[in-house]
Parts: C-alpha cells; structure tokens; sequence
C-alpha cells in the first residue's frame, strides 16, 4: 500500500535551515509528480513545493527563494531543503503526490521556528 514516512524536522531559530527527507513506497514513484505540503495549527493544509516526474518545480509564493524541493528516483525519496526558516514557517510537514495527492499520509514530521 501507499506509504510516506518524513523526517528531519525539529526546533530551528529564526534564520535557520533543515532538511526534510520523505520516503515513499507502494507506486511507481518516478511516474508521479511529488509534493511537500504542511498544515498549522487551526489552518487548512497547503501544498508549498511541487516536484513533476520531469524535475520541474514549482513553490508557494510564501517560500519562493528560501525552499528548494528535489528527488532521488533511485531511493523514492522526496527532500525539502528549508532556508532562513520564519516563526510563519512553523507546521506539522507531510509529503504525497502533487497534483492530487494520495488518500494515505504519513505521520509528517514536525517543524518549530522559535527563538
């Protein structure tokens, strides 16, 4: 079955970086387009960073030029490279499909801006 399984967030100050790495199984993950989507507290989750099968990417206007999304096809995995990370940053961060995602998420991993 499908699986995601995300990893590397943390508490961070102002200004700092993280790397997410997501793990995925259960389809062909070079056919799909990937996606690195996050959720706030009291907010609707949001798609932030979408990567095709072509390596194409695109971004939320709220973290253009501070996030980069790449993928290794070879280790079906998905990364999220976070730079100069805002308090506005901070929300629990799951990977999927882009485009329309699978019913299944994973757990997500959970990223904490604060001084």
């Amino acid at each position: 079955q499908v699986q995601f399984v995300e990893s590397g967030g943390g508490l961070v100050q102002p200004g700092g970086s993280l790397r997410l790495p997501c793990a995925a199984s259960g389809f062909i993950f070079k056919f799909y387009s990937m996606g690195w989507y996050r959720q706030a507290p009291g907010k609707e989750r949001e798609l932030v960073a979408e990567i095709t099968s072509g390596g194409s990417t695109t971004y939320a206007d709220s973290v253009k030029g501070r996030f980069t999304i790449s993928r290794d096809n070879a280790k079906k995995t998905v990364y999220l490279q976070m730079n100069s990370l805002k308090p506005e940053d901070t929300a629990v961060y799951y990977c999927n499909a882009g485009n329309v995602p699978f019913s299944s998420w994973g757990q997500g991993t959970q990223v904490t801006v604060s001084s």
